[in-house]
């Protein structure tokens, strides 16, 4: 089939409606699609060996080939690193699987036997991994569930997971359509879907289309029977901020009957992003938005008076009570460019939006509490803060470097994850990525920064009594040595794959 037919093809599969996904219950969808039940077994090799493998048979890995290349600031040396899997790794039970190029945002499921289902975007082959783990998170198998075709080539970037526990409804994980495709908004996967229908997709045409690094729903416990999702654009204008941040508001578990916001700074005079102060709280409200399409939905929010942001990135929300649910901080990871300057921010901020406690539609605020341009200011070094994730009590921001070091020479080293205490405002640095050593051990080299990203906590998954997450690195540079390509051509068999590899870690001890 000619790709011009695929491509038509797609877009009849992906305007499928969504309600039929996002009203299935927990059980829906894992009876009988490649046993990922565990009742049933994970199809060995898909079929090709003939026999059907329960998750007692999986053989897990006990050890990746790859070594911890995160170097460890002192002030934390009581956690624990530890690589799970990466590029290079073969997993016994599933041979022909590769941990695909610049793997991104993730979700993380228990299962009733004990394994667990990693759910994990794959950005630079434009598709969705899913890899078993069994119970010390160990991977056992991995396939893809959504590839290149599905996604029409566009890279999927972070991710969310939406459970009944936390959201009330699901599972459902949402990732978004960010670049080198056609497919710009957020994609609705089952997490037990059949590795048969990785060439369909379905999207949630009500979000709207943007440059989209994610979609993310917050706690159940924020708003009585509403669902409230918000949309991070990545939006990478060179004259105008133009990275906006959208909100969905509809009725529990459903994503076609609501209504589309964007965030408008209402205190007067703040025109620009970089026209509010850090540690300064403004005025806020969320005005609607009745085009979808990116173009259109882009003007509509610009006529609207929507704030503009350089490159809006990841997005998360506070856990524990109601109230901390409805506190959203996003990652603006910062543009350099002459028109810009005084606009928007170059080395990139985060920040703080707290919803109206009855109505998400009601008037906010919103606070820049990190600011990476201040120079001798509390995130002095800052460079290009692109992902976030929110415990109760702290925020982790992981750096994907855009090469504006020349900007300040606090700037230093490779990337890096930070703690960000949302109680005091401290502010430490946890750890690094160990360039240097990789590339001694030729794991790429020290002239392309790696990005550090899609953090997640897993410890009430994991439920072991210790504080769990997991965090990745897409390892920008390593390359196999025979010039081959870390994808697996289930994910993407066309010539626009990329070569290089990720790793996949596990981290233990860091506070929540």
């Amino acid at each position: 089939m000619k790709k011009l037919s695929k491509l038509l093809l797609l877009v009849l599969l992906v305007t499928v409606s969504s309600t039929a996904i996002v009203a299935c219950s927990a059980e829906d969808g894992k009876d009988g699609i490649d046993g990922v039940n565990g009742e049933d077994g994970v199809d060995g090799e898909d079929g090709e060996d003939g026999e059907d493998l329960t998750n007692a048979e999986l053989i897990p890995l006990e050890a990746s080939k790859t070594p911890n290349l995160f170097k460890v600031d002192p002030a934390f040396s009581s956690i624990a690193v530890t690589t799970l899997l990466s590029s290079e790794d073969v997993l016994e039970s599933s041979p022909d699987f590769v941990y695909g190029s610049l793997a991104d945002g993730a979700g993380l499921l228990a299962e009733d036997d004990g394994t667990f289902t990693l759910i994990n975007n794959i950005e630079g082959d434009y598709s969705i991994a899913r890899i078993k783990l069994n119970e010390d998170l160990k991977p056992m198998h991995g396939e893809y569930i959504l590839n290149a075709f599905a996604t029409a080539y566009t890279a999927q970037c972070s991710g969310s997971m939406i459970t009944p526990k936390e959201h009330g409804f699901g599972p459902l994980y949402l990732s978004g359509g960010e670049w080198g495709g056609s497919s710009k908004g957020v994609f609705a996967t089952n997490p037990y879907k059949s590795v048969d229908n990785a060439d369909t997709a379905i999207m949630l045409p009500k979000l709207g289309q943007w440059s989209t690094e994610n979609a993310v729903v917050i706690g159940k416990d924020a708003y009585d029977d509403a669902t409230v999702a918000f949309i991070g654009d990545d939006h990478s204008d060179n004259t105008v901020p133009s990275g906006q941040l959208g909100m969905y508001v509809g009725s529990r578990g459903n994503f076609d009957d609501g209504k589309l916001y964007g965030l408008k700074v209402t205190t007067a005079g703040i025109d620009f992003e970089m026209d509010m102060t850090e540690g300064v709280e403004y005025d806020a409200e969320f005005v609607e938005l009745t085009e979808t399409q990116i173009d259109l939905l882009d003007a509509e929010a610009k006529a609207k008076g929507v704030m503009g942001f350089s490159r809006l990135e990841d997005i998360d929300w506070r856990r524990g009570s109601a109230e901390n649910q409805r506190e959203i901080y996003f990652c603006v990871t910062g543009r350099d460019r002459a028109d810009l300057v005084g606009k928007g921010s170059l080395l990139g901020r985060i920040y703080k939006v707290v919803l109206n406690d009855k109505d998400p539609e009601g008037p906010a605020k919103i606070t820049c509490v990190l600011d990476g341009d201040i120079v001798g200011g509390k995130a002095d070094g800052f460079h290009s803060p692109d992902n976030i994730l929110v415990t109760e009590n702290y925020a982790y921001i992981q750096e994907d470097p855009n090469g504006y070091a020349y900007l300040n020479s606090n700037i230093t080293g490779y990337a890096k994850m930070y703690q960000y205490d949302l109680n005091t405002g401290a502010f430490k640095t946890v750890l690094e990525c160990d360039q240097d050593k990789a590339a001694g051990l030729g794991y790429g080299t020290t002239s392309k920064m790696w990005e550090i990203t899609g953090m997640i906590d897993v410890t009430e998954e994991v439920n072991n009594g210790e504080n769990t997450f997991i965090i990745i690195t897409q390892n920008h540079g390593w390359v196999p040595a025979d010039g081959s390509s870390f994808t697996d051509p289930k994910a993407n068999s066309s010539d626009s794959a990329n070569k290089e590899g990720s790793t996949l870690f596990k981290i233990t001890g860091l506070d929540r």
